[in-house]
């Protein structure tokens, strides 16, 4: 049998249903990276204004997690279809597969798929103006061009190593800030140190991301801050992100005059399993095994929006 056969007879068959392989496309199990930092913002915001016996608005909140869950699936599209325009997704990859590097959809249909996503969360965007004025539209507006800049372009950010700094900025802190913001009419410290945390715990999806690609990044030019500074490096950054997101979600936990225990027993739940997951990574280092690491980070991510959505309300 020819090589040309074997890797035929291994290549994944296309799913008869279309709606499967858009579901691929939109990587629903790394959606909870744009849904948990709105969810634990909008918990935040909903005590605050228990605290002054204010009314929490459904539709901006509604808004929100619209916006950021088609401002993601977006990303997600322009990012299966400039990885394989650029030739980072290859046949050695060890990550789950993308549709345009398969075939299944061609490159035109993936960058429309794109557009029309990036309009839809537009169209949530808009429906939050009434809540938070027309200053929400320059927000909106260059959340959207980093969305497509991160991976898209000549120069894509995530290509030369501003990709962690962009989900922090993003998907952390403007996420929860403007998220609280249109609740309560304002920007706390709380929410800042939220807004922080959250993003540093999204960040560790990249992390093991690309912890696990490096190799494979380096060889076709894309330089994550894994690719650039090695395997260790990259180790590391994923466990010092876990701990200082620990860090400052303790210090919000501190700022309250009463800290809640289903806070502090939350918290202490998730710092143990980062550094189980941590330790976990660290015995494989390298391989598909690693696939296992994206999908342990996106859980923790889920369990501390999750501890912070039943602890902040109580």
């Amino acid at each position: 049998m020819s090589d040309r056969q074997q890797e035929t007879d291994h290549a994944p068959r296309k799913p008869n249903n279309p709606v499967v392989v858009w579901l691929q496309a939109a990587r629903i199990p790394t959606l909870v990276a744009s849904l948990s930092p709105v969810i634990a913002a909008l918990s935040l915001a909903y005590r605050d204004l228990q605290v002054e016996a204010l009314h929490f608005a459904i539709v901006p909140a509604i808004c929100c997690v619209g916006f950021a869950l088609f401002a993601q699936i977006a990303a997600n599209f322009i990012n299966d279809y400039s990885d394989f325009k650029k030739g980072a997704d290859t046949s050695e990859r060890k990550g789950p597969l993308r549709v345009v590097a398969e075939g299944w959809v061609s490159p035109k249909q993936m960058l429309v798929a794109t557009f029309i996503m990036l309009g839809i969360a537009c169209a949530f965007g808009l429906g939050a103006l009434p809540y938070g004025g027309v200053k929400l539209i320059p927000v909106g507006a260059v959340c959207a061009v980093f969305c497509l800049l991160y991976s898209a372009g000549p120069k894509p950010l995530a290509y030369i190593g501003l990709g962690d700094a962009l989900v922090i900025a993003f998907f952390g802190v403007v996420s929860v800030t403007f998220t609280y913001y249109l609740q309560t009419g304002t920007i706390s410290q709380d929410a800042i140190l939220l807004g922080f945390a959250m993003g540093l715990v999204v960040d560790n999806i990249l992390v093991a991301n690309n912890y696990r690609d490096r190799d494979e990044d380096r060889a076709h030019g894309k330089l994550t801050l894994v690719a650039i500074f090695g395997e260790r490096f990259g180790r590391y950054f994923y466990l010092f992100n876990g701990l200082a997101a620990a860090f400052l979600v303790g210090l919000l936990i501190y700022r309250q005059l009463f800290p809640r225990f289903a806070l502090c027993a939350g918290l202490c739940v998730y710092l143990f399993l980062h550094l189980k997951t941590w330790r976990e990574m660290s015995k494989i280092r390298e391989g598909k095994g690693l696939v296992r690491i994206l999908g342990l980070s996106a859980r923790n991510l889920l369990l501390l929006a999750v501890m912070l959505a039943v602890g902040f309300p109580v």
